[in-house]
């Protein structure tokens, strides 16, 4: 059962003003509905708060040191004197940082969590460098909606757009909010989309299944129209069908929605633009994806039980999205790791799905390459070279592992991993049995609220978590460079090269894959560049 809803061709995010606390989990709040608190602080300004104890602090140490910067003949005291000098300017700093902190802060409670997070930037080594978020500078998330883009309620609508979303679940979410902003640019009224129920998945889950539909029209309301279905007097005339072309939304696709007024979209995968849209456009796609697109009370709360889990003890966990699922091997061709037999068996599948194209493929070439995702022996000895202990809790955000020997040689190095089967008790998974897409929304949310997420193949899932951490707060992601990994790892097994050498190599090129703020560039064909919801800087980030 894939989590990840997605075939991987990659052809288909709130922020928190407090930028290093690394608790990922305050609340659900913050994990089911695309970050809801955290956002609020982009949206109010505070006043600045001094407290009277601090400064009191401040002046009754800085003063006797003041005093006693007095000229001096010998170098001894003067050496004294640059360094009280420099201790008074430090605790001036400190002190600044907290005004500026609190700045972005309720009054009350949140104090302890202010001197805290001063306590963690000052001193680093209270927090293992492996579980740091990169530094984010002044950039935070920026969605809100501009007073003259606000939705005309009393204006006609141009038609309706009717939606088939296709593939799985995080494709989906994608294809949703692009489609969002496609009724925006038309002037349309969306009805509520159709779920793909006849995927690889072939999951029967509604709309109402995996997303809270309330949430999701109120939260949309200024923006655009959404109905549950068609008036009585459309509801019997046939939609004129259409492939969703980016280019042609205000054009072509805009006169046939006149002239029919309902539109059905065949497809919602990569329908819109990475590049070159309106800015107002791409916030919206974002306050879909993020916001508007939130799980239903029951994922929500089964998702709070498990990060709770997870997180006893304060202690950290990493998600590992091991993406070494069998549909995904059968459309990459990579056997890599597998039997001959279960080589044949993955072989077979993909020449048993139409709608796969590319039938002949080398897995060898795929590896070296890097368009296979890491087996799980690679993805442990990854983890072991990037530094993270054997100890380290691992979050496994990904359906059943294939080939006989699973997650043996995974758990062979970290044994302590989890699923959402091994978390939950029989009765609290029994809800989601058989249901992917509700389940792979649990592992999304688990994901999301992890100290460190990992993914093993740039597939939907992958791109969608990475951009949501990002405009969350740039929490830290890691993404392999799997070219330069494969081939460092067979100079490893052929012992060309020693472990000390591999982990120093692997650490050095993957100190700048951690999401840390990175402007998106557009590339000469949308198939090569990077995608929106994988980096959403520029458009729903925003530089202070």
């Amino acid at each position: 059962m894939p989590s990840s809803g997605d075939m991987g061709d990659g052809k288909t995010l709130p922020i928190s003003s407090r930028k290093k606390i690394n608790h990922s989990t305050g609340s659900l709040q913050e994990v089911g509905d695309g970050g809801g608190r955290f956002n609020e602080y982009y949206h109010h300004h505070h006043q600045w708060q001094v407290p009277i104890d601090g400064f009191s602090m401040i002046y009754r140490r800085a003063i006797p040191l003041l005093i006693s910067l007095k000229p001096r003949k010998n170098k001894i005291n003067c050496i004294l004197t640059v360094t009280m000098l420099t201790m008074v300017t430090i605790m001036f700093i400190k002190y600044l940082n907290m005004i500026r902190l609190n700045a972005n802060m309720d009054n009350g409670g949140d104090l302890i969590v202010v001197r805290r997070q001063i306590l963690d930037e000052t001193n680093p080594g209270n927090v293992p460098s492996i579980w740091s978020n990169p530094i984010s500078d002044n950039h935070h998330g920026c969605i809100a909606r501009l007073p003259n883009k606000t939705r005309n309620r009393s204006a006609p609508t141009n038609g309706y757009i009717l939606v088939q979303a296709n593939g799985g679940l995080n494709q989906m979410k994608m294809g949703i909010s692009d489609m969002v902003a496609i009724a925006k640019l038309m002037d349309a009224t969306l009805v509520l989309p159709n779920l793909d129920h006849k995927s690889f998945w072939t999951d029967p889950s509604d709309f109402k299944d995996v997303f809270d539909i309330k949430h999701f029209k109120t939260t949309l309301q200024d923006d655009i129209d959404i109905v549950d279905s068609l008036p009585p007097e459309l509801a019997k005339v046939a939609p004129r069908q259409k492939d969703p072309i980016s280019c042609y939304y205000q054009g072509e696709i805009l006169s046939l929605l006149k002239q029919h007024k309902v539109v059905k979209f065949l497809h919602t995968d990569s329908r819109l633009a990475n590049n070159d849209i309106p800015d107002s456009i791409q916030k919206l796609r974002c306050r879909t994806m993020y916001e508007a697109l939130k799980c239903t009370k029951e994922i929500n709360e089964l998702a709070r039980k498990l990060i709770d889990r997870l997180k006893q003890n304060s202690e950290h966990y990493l998600a590992l999205h091991l993406r070494f699922e069998k549909d995904i091997l059968a459309f990459t061709g990579c056997t890599h790791g597998l039997s001959q037999k279960e080589a044949d068996e993955i072989k077979a599948l993909r020449y048993s799905v139409k709608h796969w194209k590319v039938k002949k493929i080398k897995s060898t070439k795929q590896r070296q390459h890097g368009d296979c995702p890491l087996t799980p022996r690679e993805s442990a000895i990854f983890l072991q070279a990037m530094g993270f202990p054997s100890s380290t809790k691992i979050y496994i955000a990904a359906g059943e592992i294939y080939g006989e020997r699973g997650l043996d040689e995974f758990r062979e190095k970290y044994p302590n991993v989890y699923t959402h089967s091994t978390l939950t008790k029989d009765d609290e998974l029994k809800p989601f049995k058989g249901l992917d897409n509700q389940l792979a929304a649990l592992d999304y949310t688990l994901a999301l609220a992890s100290d460190v997420f990992v993914y093993t193949y740039d597939g939907n899932m992958a791109k969608a978590i990475r951009g949501h951490r990002m405009f969350r707060g740039f929490q830290k992601t890691i993404y392999p460079d799997k070219k330069y990994f494969m081939k460092r790892m067979d100079e490893l097994d052929k012992g060309t090269l020693n472990w000390d050498e591999f982990s120093s190599q692997v650490k050095k090129r993957h100190v700048n894959r951690t999401s840390r703020p990175r402007r998106r560039v557009a590339g000469v064909k949308p198939k090569h560049e990077e995608n929106f919801y994988a980096n959403p800087f520029p458009g729903c980030i925003c530089e202070s």
